[in-house]
């Protein structure tokens, strides 16, 4: 059985993510804000509740790990994602702040932090958009939000090259339309064809075995556009 760590497991396929995991055996590091009552009533789950994009509150990660789960994580999932939606000449610098904060600096921060407890095998999977694919179509109003998706894509990318000769692996899953409230806040009325319980058995298969396929890579989780 394997350490997960879980970010943004309030809702939606965080939330989805962390049941599969936890239920399956495996123990999980939930991380949110808010705190879901099925993950506290989950014995092989931990909740963690924190706000990512505080550095301070982020280093709770560091001491759990030391304390409780003997220096290993064999699965880093940044899966909390920070979405405001507005027309570009609407946003303002505190937008992109918040937005980068939750969906770019705290990618990198945890991933820091998790570094030194991952040995050979581990993988650090990334949840980005459609959005943030070069060549993609784009939506009006999903400035921040889009360009923050494709921040985290080059960074992983860069991680796996220099963590490769470690056997860290690091991908991207780039997800199209799911049912979510955030999408909801995205495209009020769209209903998407998948539902956040689908994608996250993707999610889940992908994060457990993935990384004997790829590495460095971005895959395109999408049948629709949006």
């Amino acid at each position: 059985m394997k350490n997960i760590i879980i970010t943004g497991t309030s809702r939606g396929i965080g939330l989805e993510l962390a049941l599969q995991f936890a239920n399956q055996g495996h123990q999980v590091l939930a991380i949110s804000r808010k705190v879901s009552k099925q993950l506290i009533e989950n014995s092989n789950v931990t909740c963690l509740s924190i706000d990512i994009s505080n550095q301070e509150e982020l280093n709770q990660v560091k001491q759990f790990l030391e304390k409780s789960w003997k220096n290993k994580v064999d699965v880093l999932i940044h899966n909390a994602g920070l979405l405001i939606a507005k027309p570009f000449s609407e946003l303002t610098p505190r937008d992109f702040e918040q937005v980068y904060k939750v969906n770019v600096f705290a990618v990198a921060e945890l991933t820091k932090i998790c570094i030194p407890f991952m040995q050979k095998g581990s993988h650090v999977v990334t949840i980005s958009s459609m959005g943030g694919i070069q060549g993609s179509m784009k939506f009006p109003s999903l400035a921040a939000y889009s360009s923050s998706k494709g921040a985290v894509i080059t960074l992983s990318e860069l991680l796996a090259e220099e963590y490769k000769e470690k056997g860290i692996a690091f991908n991207v899953l780039a997800l199209g339309a799911v049912n979510t409230e955030m999408l909801q806040e995205a495209f009020p009325g769209y209903q998407a064809p998948l539902s956040a319980k689908e994608m996250a058995n993707y999610i889940f298969d992908f994060s457990l075995t993935g990384n004997k396929y790829y590495n460095g890579k971005v895959l395109q989780v999408s049948s629709t556009t949006p």
